[in-house]
């Protein structure tokens, strides 16, 4: 997959970028977890997460938040960060200018971010939110949450507890034109850990309900 560096608000921006054939495929933009506890692009989730897309038929960008790899910056309490994803997506977007669809997915803390995103870009059409930490950080501006989406978390996360999530789903639930979609990988903790019982059926349901979106959307 090529290795990409572009330009974002504090300096060069690192990375990787998977293409499709088809100058029409749909985008995603794929957002890793919190930078100072060790979150990368090539975080486990959001590296499946990544190719989740690209068999979905999607062109798909995931990337390093400033001063994690060799993206230039320092870290900027989620203002910057986000700053960075929207440069990503304005980059994306560049590469792609015939695309229909766009989405954003993020884990954990890239889950935080790929929400406020979503609140300042009216073309993302859905969204996937792997494990959003509503327990640490406060999603009161999703109001109104401009897209449907997924929220998935797991029954084990001691991260960022079950309860919280439940708390934000209602919340989102209780909104108007909107259809919030809520599943629970089950055993699952933080990090979706064993591969075969955690990763795959997150990544499954993942795949289910983008794939599920793109038809209806079609019709």
């Amino acid at each position: 997959m090529p290795e990409l560096i572009f330009p974002g608000p504090e300096g060069r921006l690192e990375g990787r970028y998977h293409t499709q054939p088809n100058p029409d495929a749909p985008i995603a933009i794929v957002l890793h977890p919190h930078p100072q506890y060790g979150g990368t692009m090539n975080n486990r989730v959001v590296y499946n997460l990544h190719y989740a897309f690209h068999r979905m038929g999607f062109t798909v960008m995931r990337f390093n938040f400033r001063g994690v790899g060799r993206s230039q910056g320092e870290f900027d309490q989620g203002i910057g960060e986000l700053s960075d994803a929207a440069s990503a997506l304005d980059y994306l977007q560049a590469m792609n200018p015939n695309s229909k669809h766009c989405w954003v997915a993020g884990f954990s803390f890239g889950a935080w971010i790929g929400m406020q995103l979503l609140m300042r870009r009216p073309e993302i059409t859905g969204f996937i939110s792997v494990a959003p930490p509503a327990n640490m950080y406060d999603f009161s501006f999703l109001a109104p949450c401009p897209s449907s989406g997924l929220i998935i978390n797991g029954t084990a996360d001691r991260v960022a507890p079950p309860k919280d999530t439940h708390a934000l789903v209602g919340k989102l639930r209780e909104q108007k034109g909107i259809t919030i979609t809520h599943e629970e990988i089950e055993g699952a903790d933080h990090f979706f850990r064993d591969d075969e019982v955690h990763m795959k059926p997150m990544i499954d349901t993942v795949q289910t309900y983008v794939r599920r979106r793109l038809t209806e959307s079609t019709r």
